[in-house]
């Protein structure tokens, strides 16, 4: 058993908690169709899930301009809202290990690079809002991998950077905490793999919530 007892456990939202990066590629797909952009492969279109909408549409689209950006991202935004025909649920295990963590008095945060709209509204669709007591998105803080969300995260709960733990599927996950020396695990169900994850440093991957829970039991 590990000495270490965590009290604030910062879960990153999509291809982490939620099973939404089909949904993400079919609107960054769409958008690019229609603001008249390359319409890219899936793999490439999927790699930049977790940053903010803008800051992924740049990094995918270096040659497009301000004007262009901004109508992809509208573009998206209304497509992944109101469009869009992939269906989103939470992966298997999600409820259980936020119920297991909260019995047990673990203050649960979410850190995403969805925008506060569409946090807010995806959020208690899932029936996982309640778990949570503090979320933070790029609208409030800055786009992954600065680590401002995790450090206002930190401020609002009161707990301290030796007690918090992040989770994330995203190389963007895990340099973002890195870059607060935050400690982090990693899962491989998402959209970086094993390797890319590795780098960063990550006490451990997960390939299932479950194992996930049942490491963290032994930690808060």
């Amino acid at each position: 058993m590990c000495d270490k007892r965590y009290q604030l456990v910062i879960f990153d939202w999509d291809g982490t908690l939620m099973d939404s990066a089909a949904r993400i590629v079919e609107a960054i797909q769409h958008a690019a169709r229609v603001s008249g952009l390359p319409v890219l492969d899936e793999k490439t279109s999927a790699s930049i899930i977790g940053l903010s909408l803008q800051r992924a549409i740049e990094q995918l689209y270096p040659q497009a301009g301000a004007d262009q950006v901004a109508r992809m991202a509208q573009a998206y935004t209304h497509y992944f809202l109101h469009e869009a025909k992939t269906p989103m649920r939470p992966f298997a295990g999600a409820e259980a290990l936020l119920q297991a963590l909260k019995a047990r008095g673990v203050k649960l945060a979410i850190a995403t690079g969805k925008s506060r709209r569409g946090l807010d509204r995806i959020l208690p669709q899932s029936g996982l809002a309640p778990y949570f007591d503090v979320t933070r998105t790029p609208m409030e803080a800055a786009s992954k991998p600065d680590p401002l969300m995790l450090e206002q995260i930190l401020q609002e709960t009161g707990v301290s950077l030796e007690q918090a733990l992040m989770v994330g599927d995203t190389t963007f996950d895990m340099e973002m905490a890195r870059n607060l020396g935050m400690d982090r695990v990693a899962v491989s169900f998402g959209v970086h793999d094993h390797a890319e994850l590795d780098a960063y440093g990550p006490l451990a991957h997960f390939h299932h919530l479950d194992a996930l829970r049942q490491w963290l039991m032994t930690r808060t």
